[in-house]
């Protein structure tokens, strides 16, 4: 395929992928879902797990294999572009009030399905076309135990937002607890990641390398980027120059988690949380949050489906595996998150929310799945019983949320209208 062939048919996989994300998009805003939870599926409506098994001749000349690094490259983008946004938002101050409630909801949410995650591991290990050829069992169960322990922050951070939740004991709770989750799930990855090589260097390489580059954005590159913030209350915006320099800087600290063999999203978050705070976020998550959300985070998605498979999973044995999986996530998270909101005081309704909350995966498990898939330490298979994990867990908490606390608390005037 030549180069303007390939031009072609991306622009034609652009326009495909954008439609198939607005219109089940819209699907599951109307029946009461996010926004991002019909983008999931439409990813892995357009993959073979349908489009391909509808009319597979269509769904080959649509994305051919020879096309998947394109899509792959700009999806990271994209991917990396928005952890930076999230990162933007990050707030240290949601641990101030309730750091101990957080502290032992996340430790339970993290514990008890790691635990699990690894037994599973254990369990499925053995089994041929599930793992990779090199995957120790040592290194099987942490990955999937920090799969298993993931939650979806950016998520959790949306549905609080819209419920009017920001401010609130349980918003604060939900999100304290949230952040402290993922980044114990991150550093565990990062751990599988540097284990996943030749030699010890790697593994100091990747670890000591992330450790020095968090420190040093944090500390001192926190300092150097408030010249940022003093130049937007000078020129009273931001500027086009002061943009295109972030970008940059975001496409650098990119390259160097993804250089030194982390990934590519923890130099971008951890670049987003030194950001001074103020005007220059506000008004740089105006300018770029519409064209990241709407534009390149579908292709994420997109790429996700077309790496799922739900034909492989075609035994009975499969079958059961993605059922325990899909019960441990949610005893393991749910359920434990429940019980420590409980242990620490907060009241039943309150408590199933940060339970329900807590165990949505959302976009943050396919990345730490596609993470996995590329560095060949899951198949095929177990990434799409994963997937199927993802989007049931994800498509559960709006309902059980609404169901158990939503419609409680506005009927007692704690909560705003559904947005």
């Amino acid at each position: 395929m030549s180069n303007l062939q390939f031009s072609i048919l991306f622009f034609l996989q652009l326009a495909v992928i954008l439609g198939a994300c607005r219109l089940v998009g819209w699907m599951a805003r109307w029946i009461g879902q996010p926004q991002v939870v019909g983008e999931m599926i439409a990813g892995v409506v357009l993959g073979p797990s349908l489009f391909g098994l509808l009319a597979p001749e269509w769904q080959a000349q649509l994305f051919p294999k020879a096309s998947m690094t394109v899509l792959f490259c700009v999806s990271q983008v994209g991917l990396s572009l928005y952890m930076f946004i999230v990162g933007t938002e990050f707030r240290t101050e949601l641990f101030t009030g309730k750091l101990r409630s957080a502290a032992s909801v996340s430790v339970a949410g993290m514990a008890v399905p790691f635990g699990l995650g690894a037994l599973i591991a254990a369990w499925l290990w053995r089994h041929p076309g599930l793992f990779g050829e090199k995957v120790s069992l040592y290194e099987a169960g942490l990955f999937l135990g920090a799969a298993m322990c993931i939650t979806a922050f950016p998520m959790l951070a949306r549905i609080i937002h819209e419920r009017g939740l920001a401010g609130t004991s349980l918003g604060t709770l939900a999100l304290a607890a949230g952040a402290i989750d993922d980044a114990a799930a991150w550093c565990i990855l990062a751990v599988v990641l540097a284990s996943f090589g030749e030699s010890w260097m790697v593994a100091v390489k990747a670890i000591g390398g992330g450790v020095v580059y968090a420190l040093v954005t944090l500390t001192v590159g926190r300092r150097w980027l408030s010249v940022l913030g003093d130049l937007t209350e000078r020129n009273r915006g931001v500027t086009m120059p002061m943009l295109s320099f972030t970008l940059g800087l975001v496409m650098v600290a990119s390259w160097w988690t993804d250089y030194i063999g982390i990934y590519a999203v923890f130099g971008a978050f951890i670049l987003g949380c030194a950001m001074p705070r103020g005007r220059f976020v506000h008004e740089l998550q105006q300018k770029m949050e519409p064209l990241v959300v709407v534009f390149l985070l579908p292709l994420f998605f997109t790429y996700s489906g077309l790496n799922t498979r739900l034909d492989l999973v075609d035994t009975a044995f499969l079958w059961l595996a993605a059922a325990v999986v899909l019960a441990a996530a949610c005893v393991g998270k749910g359920v434990a998150c429940w019980a420590a909101a409980r242990w620490n005081g907060e009241d039943q309704r309150t408590s199933i929310a940060v339970g329900t909350l807590m165990n949505a995966r959302g976009l943050m498990e396919l990345i730490i799945l596609n993470i996995g898939l590329q560095h060949g330490i899951i198949q095929p298979t177990l990434f799409s019983i994963m997937v199927v994990m993802a989007i049931v867990t994800t498509l559960m908490a709006t309902p059980l949320f609404e169901a158990f606390y939503g419609r409680h608390a506005r009927r007692e005037g704690r909560l705003g209208a559904v947005a």
